[in-house]
């Protein structure tokens, strides 16, 4: 690892449906960060602090319908927020950079397209929350919905871990939060890049690590 740096470090999020295989990839990237002599943290949302992994358990658990989608909506900013300034910025601010399993961009396709939150209301509490924050590069793993819910029905398979909530908010859910992504990227096509997670984790890890040294190669280079 390498000492605390005057640099700020980057932020970088993994994104997608369920079970696309965002964790696998978080820590594959990690791996390979930390082999070059970063200093790397990797989190996930909700959750990553302490305040946000106790607000998690609200969100994850339970039925479906156990919340609104505004209140949905508010339980994660505020989970993010304490993410962020417990979290997240200390560890930008000391040069490491930060890898996250979900972040802004979750919100913005599970409670808005997905929830029918209108994105007016997402960004004005996104400024509230976070001000003009948002990551360096993202990366959205791409999967058709039927492979995706599969790996998390065998995932979950013996478990005794039940967050499954948005796992069974429906098919047609699941379907919107594809096209929400996919529509995303070509939106922000400079920020957030698109992987094939149909391909193995190999490939996959692959395809990420070639993206992080076009996005970052100066610093990887340095």
């Amino acid at each position: 690892m390498v000492e605390k740096s005057a640099t700020r470090g980057r932020f970088v999020t993994f994104e997608g449906g369920e079970g696309v295989g965002k964790s696998t990839q978080v820590r594959r990237l990690a791996r390979i960060l930390v082999e070059r002599g970063l200093r790397v943290v990797t989190t996930r949302e909700p959750g990553g602090s302490e305040g946000g992994e106790q607000v998690r358990q609200l969100l994850v658990r339970g039925e479906p319908g156990r919340w609104d989608a505004i209140s949905e909506t508010l339980l994660l900013l505020a989970a993010r927020r304490d993410h962020w300034t417990r979290l997240i910025d200390p560890n930008l601010r000391e040069g490491a950079w930060v890898i996250s399993d979900r972040f802004t961009d979750s919100t913005l396709i599970y409670q808005g397209i997905g929830r029918g939150v209108d994105r007016s209301v997402l960004d004005q509490l996104h400024h509230i929350t976070l001000g003009k924050v948002a990551p360096d590069l993202t990366i959205v793993l791409d999967l058709p919905v039927h492979q995706g819910l599969g790996r998390t029905r065998v995932r979950n398979r013996g478990s005794s871990i039940d967050e499954d909530r948005f796992e069974r908010m429906g098919l047609d859910f699941h379907e919107r939060l594809r096209t929400g992504f996919r529509e995303l990227a070509v939106h922000e096509p400079e920020r957030i890049k698109t992987v094939d997670a149909t391909n193995d984790a190999d490939t996959v890890a692959s395809t990420v690590i070639s993206i992080v040294n076009a996005r970052f190669q100066r610093e990887l280079s340095s």
